[in-house]
């Protein structure tokens, strides 16, 4: 029933999908992620890869999933299993969707520093604004996920949607790993806040240009700053921020 112009009236909806997904490796549960159903192994895989339990393809065994149960199940060659320690400093990040991580905020500092050749105009940056919401359907349909998609120079690589930010990034970094695919000098587009957690997970994948349609936080800022990563913020109509390197953001 919707309220509108003093009454009410019966309107067919249609809501984002939103089920656990509970992710073992090796035998070992690590996290119940809160997820949009779709594309599960390349989110298991991601979330492993974003959290350093996964390194390299060569490492991976088989993954395997269940929708109906919700649960995923991920073989190494390398046992990288979680200690006590490590799941007693489990947090609860700012994602919708359930953003949970395994390191603290200092861990981001762990990461190398971004050096990448990656250059774009403002329009073609504006562009793949654009480009991203064309790809949005199903935020159109239910207003209720975020979209991300990774660009390199003369098209997209990877579009995904998820009711979690932090999920949306994973299944992209999943999809790469699976398929080969690099991540290094690429474009990440967003459609929601740039958190730290969000930051952190680009400069794991090697990305020197995170762009979003919403605004960045302060720390996100500052790991920018120290990281080497361009942050493009409130990009939408004709306009952008640029809150660290500027550089990378070249006259048409």
């Amino acid at each position: 029933m919707r309220w509108a112009e003093d009454k009410f009236t019966s309107v067919p909806v249609t809501l984002a999908g939103e089920r656990p997904f509970t992710i073992h490796l090796n035998g070992q549960e690590i996290v119940t992620l809160l997820c949009s159903p779709d594309h599960l192994e390349e989110l298991a895989v991601g979330f492993l890869v974003a959290e350093g339990l996964l390194d390299r393809p060569e490492e991976l065994i088989e993954v395997l999933v269940d929708t109906d149960k919700g649960w995923g199940w991920v073989k190494t060659r390398v046992e990288r299993l979680l200690t006590k320690e490590a799941m007693s400093r489990r947090y609860i990040g700012s994602g919708c969707g359930g953003g949970t991580g395994f390191y603290t905020l200092a861990d981001a500092w762990k990461c190398r520093p971004v050096e990448g050749k990656l250059r774009v105009s403002p329009t073609d940056l504006l562009a793949l604004v654009q480009d991203l919401q064309r790809g949005s359907e199903l935020y159109r349909t239910t207003r209720g996920v975020h979209s991300a998609a990774l660009y390199k120079p003369g098209g997209s690589v990877v579009f995904r949607e998820d009711i979690g930010r932090h999920n949306a990034v994973d299944k992209i970094a999943g999809y790469c790993f699976l398929h080969g695919l690099a991540t290094e000098d690429r474009l990440l587009m967003v459609s929601g806040r740039i958190s730290s957690e969000i930051l952190a997970k680009a400069a794991k994948m090697g990305i020197p240009v995170l762009v979003s349609r919403s605004v960045p936080t302060d720390l996100a800022v500052e790991y920018g700053l120290g990281l080497g990563i361009t942050i493009v913020g409130f990009a939408r109509g004709r306009r952008f921020n640029v809150y660290t390197h500027p550089e990378r953001i070249i006259s048409d």
